[in-house]
């Protein structure tokens, strides 16, 4: 594996060297090279090593230290990690569900059924912030500020007509509609690289708006047009 470091305290060409030199001494670096003008030090690993074990291999004129990007993924992944945690809890509850008398049909309902009860409920902590949040990048929204109130409670009634089997068809129809809208919104979103906060949690967990918010809608947009088309 290969990763690139930030080593501060490198200011001549010996600098340089000593850095290889102290890094190419460890027995997992296949090799290491040092970059003088970027302040940066590539590594080839044979496994993993820490930054304390890096450090400690040079001299304490040297600091080295995740790069600037590495420690944004660290924290984007750390942040999401509430997201992904909910999406399993909701996988495998729709597994258990199923499994005794296995149906893909019946798995994709009680799947997009809990994944709107589930999210509403989030929304729904938080009813006064989460329409300001949903408007910055939803386009229906934007033009009609009424919709982004009466989101969390579509979403509560999609989820019982998922999980209570009420008008599956209709249930299908608005889910491609809205998560359509909605996805149209987060693909600009991430295309003209806007940090802003993901509104699919509620306001409650500050989630970034990242390309799994993207994958999360397609999932359940997929699910819909299979259902639909196998309808």
């Amino acid at each position: 594996m290969k990763k690139t470091y930030t080593v501060t305290g490198m200011t001549c060409n010996g600098c340089k060297v000593s850095v290889e030199e102290a890094l190419n001494k460890l027995a997992e670096v296949s090799s290491a090279t040092a970059y003088l003008e970027t302040s940066r030090v590539s590594i080839e690993m044979k496994k993993h090593l820490s930054i304390e074990k890096l450090q400690k291999a040079l001299s304490t004129k040297y600091t080295i230290s995740e790069t600037k990007e590495e420690a944004e993924k660290k924290s984007e992944l750390q942040q999401l990690f509430p997201l992904f945690l909910i999406f399993g809890y909701i996988i495998v509850t729709s597994v258990l569900l199923n499994y005794k008398l296995w149906h893909t049909d019946s798995f994709m309902l009680d799947f997009m059924g809990l994944f709107y009860i589930v999210f509403s409920f989030f929304k729904l902590l938080d009813l006064k912030g989460f329409p300001q949040s949903f408007r910055m990048y939803d386009p229906l929204a934007k033009v009609m500020p009424i919709y982004s109130w009466l989101y969390p409670f579509i979403e509560v009634a999609l989820g019982i007509m998922f999980l209570m089997r009420i008008e599956i068809q209709w249930a299908l129809i608005i889910t491609l509609v809205i998560l359509g809208i909605t996805t149209i919104g987060v693909t600009k979103t991430l295309l003209n690289k806007n940090a802003i906060q993901c509104a699919c949690l509620g306001t409650a967990l500050k989630l970034p708006m990242t390309k799994a918010t993207f994958i999360e809608n397609s999932i359940m947009i997929v699910m819909a047009l299979i259902m639909l088309i196998k309808n």
